[in-house]
């Protein structure tokens, strides 16, 4: 029964009083002494003291660890929020308040945000630096893509993200400048390749072999090397085109001027159009592909060399033609030259081989141009010489104008000569000033030069001095003329005078009257016949009542036998000319 009744606590609630009263039952039963129960007693309590302290002690570092992990969260909270450039976080209150375990229950969820936030703008900063360690490397042309950007994590700000953008922006900008100029010296590769007939491809890839059309245009290198390489292979093809066309233009103003000299016909001329067509262009004229390419050039080199060949074997036509051609230059310029001579001088020159034909068409060439230079220089003073010719032709036109009896019938044509005898007039006026300006300006060439100045074969200021002198006989002669016409003149007037102061038995009264017409024809004693100056300036004179005198002078016989022999006295440049002409063959 009792047995039963110390079973029935252990099957209720279990305590340490129930406990300490079933030992005191065993005890009792036992018969343990009070010493040894005492003992038990304290040994109980001791192992008692030791369970507390245990768990005490895991108690107090458990919380240890919660404060710990508390302070842990806190610091890491501080740091993402410094990391990411935040201030605070507005989902967890600064100060926080309750258990330990409900504040790490509040700042959890803060943290699990912050460290998601963090991964994003990690990844943003791994992506910008990423693209501008890319376009950094492609600039320096030392890109190494297994090489990733280091993400300094302590730095994740918005603002320090802004710069990254804005270095990147910078480098996205010089990229897309830099890539310009890679297609702009591609696009001139291109273009000089194709003038000078070399293969584009596999020029340009020689620099890069990104530059090849295959690939795209993002992928091209941008490199400061490859825009260096690009710049010298440019200003190499730029050089080489200057070069190639001086070169062609050269070989085309040879095959002109071989042309010339063979008279090649224009059909055979014109199997090179695309040598010549590009003679006096610019190099940035010339744009047409292969239009320098070197088997062109090498084409005209050959065509050059043929011509010379063929030159050399018709030597005597091509020197006899420049002869030909300087004799004209000197004839033009009235120079006298021994042509006979000349041609047989180069006769010898050739068929004695002893001078290059080369040599001698240069010596020809050399004579052709001092000839025009000779021809420039004396120009002016030819020029000139021209005028007086001219004008001694038109005073002689106007003597025979003026010895014609019926110069002024109304014939047709008439009205015509009567002005050119006007303007013939004052050009024969002009003529001693002309004279004079020509023996100035020979003069003064003579001393410049040292040589006189020789007008087919006559020294011009000999034909200029003869011409004044006998220009001065002539003037001499007219005005003794002139004297002699007016005292026949003087003879005559006095004769009628005496006649008419005779009185007549049958008409006294008349003799007045005729005497009033004679002496209207004479004013201070003037000859009648002066009514008509034809002779002196080739129109009809008025008389004293303003109306024009129809009838013709009544010259004397013997007068009439002066005029002729004045009317034959002209000067002319030509007699001049043969004069001397006969002086030097005499």
């Amino acid at each position: 029964m009792a047995v039963e009744d110390t079973q029935n606590p252990l099957q209720g609630e279990t305590t340490c009083g129930t406990l300490l009263q079933k030992l005191q039952e065993i005890w009792d039963e036992v018969g343990e002494s009070d010493e040894d129960r005492d003992k038990m007693l304290l040994q109980i309590d001791q192992e008692c003291l030791d369970v507390y302290k245990r768990k005490v002690e895991l108690a107090d570092k458990s919380r240890a660890k919660l404060l710990q992990s508390l302070s842990d969260a806190k610091h890491e909270l501080s740091n993402l929020l410094s990391a990411l450039g935040e201030k605070s976080f507005s989902e967890f209150p600064e100060s926080a308040s309750g258990t330990i375990k409900e504040q790490l229950a509040a700042i959890a969820p803060a943290l699990e945000q912050l460290w998601k936030q963090k991964e994003k703008r990690v990844k943003e900063f791994f992506d910008v630096q990423s693209e501008i360690q890319k376009i950094c490397g492609e600039i320096t042309g030392s890109l190494n893509i297994s090489e990733n950007p280091v993400v300094d994590e302590s730095q994740l700000s918005v603002e320090k993200l802004d710069e990254y953008h804005c270095q990147l922006q910078e480098l996205q900008k010089e990229k897309s400048e830099r890539l310009h100029k890679v297609l702009e010296f591609v696009s001139t590769v291109h273009d000089l390749c194709a003038v000078l007939g070399i293969d584009f491809f596999g020029t340009v890839t020689e620099v890069h072999p990104s530059l090849n059309d295959a690939t795209g245009v993002q992928s091209k290198s941008i490199s400061n090397d490859t825009l260096s390489k690009l710049a010298k292979m440019v200003l190499a093809l730029k050089e080489d085109k200057k070069q190639r066309l001086h070169k062609l233009q050269e070989l085309a103003t040879q095959l002109i001027d071989l042309w010339n000299l063979m008279d090649t016909p224009s059909e055979e001329r014109s199997l090179f159009d695309h040598v010549t067509c590009n003679i006096s262009a610019s190099v940035d004229e010339v744009t047409v592909p292969g239009a320098l390419a070197l088997d062109l050039i090498e084409q005209a080199a050959v065509e050059v060399e043929r011509l010379d060949q063929l030159k050399a074997s018709r030597m005597k036509e091509i020197a006899f033609k420049k002869q030909s051609e300087l004799e004209e230059i000197f004839a033009h310029a009235h120079i006298e030259i021994d042509p006979e001579a000349a041609r047989e001088k180069i006769m010898t020159l050739i068929d004695s081989g002893n001078v290059e034909p080369s040599e001698l068409l240069d010596d020809m060439d050399n004579k052709i141009a001092k000839a025009k230079e000779e021809v420039l220089s004396r120009k002016e003073i030819l020029d000139k010489v021209e005028k007086w010719m001219l004008a001694c032709e038109e005073e002689s036109w106007l003597e025979d104008y003026n010895r014609d009896d019926n110069r002024y019938n109304a014939s047709r044509g008439a009205h015509l000569n009567l002005k050119r005898a006007e303007k013939a007039r004052i050009l024969v006026n002009k003529i001693p000033a002309l004279v004079d300006t020509l023996i100035a300006k020979t003069r003064a060439w003579e001393e410049d030069r040292g040589i006189s100045f020789i007008y087919d074969g006559v020294p011009l200021l000999a034909m200029l001095d003869e011409y004044t002198m006998l220009r001065h006989e002539r003037e001499e002669e007219k005005r003794r003329f002139r004297d002699h016409k007016k005292f026949h003149e003087q003879q005559s007037t006095d004769q009628e005078s005496i006649t008419n102061s005779r009185p007549s038995p049958a008409r006294p009264i008349s003799t007045k009257k005729a005497a009033g017409p004679r002496a209207n024809g004479a004013v201070n004693g003037t000859p009648s016949s002066r009514r008509l100056s034809l002779n002196q300036n080739g129109s009809r004179s008025m008389n004293k009542d303003g109306k024009r005198d129809g009838m013709r002078p009544m010259t004397p016989v013997k007068y009439d036998a002066i005029s002729k022999e004045d009317s034959g006295s002209h000067v002319s440049v030509a007699g001049v000319v043969d004069t001397f002409h006969k002086i030097t063959e005499g």
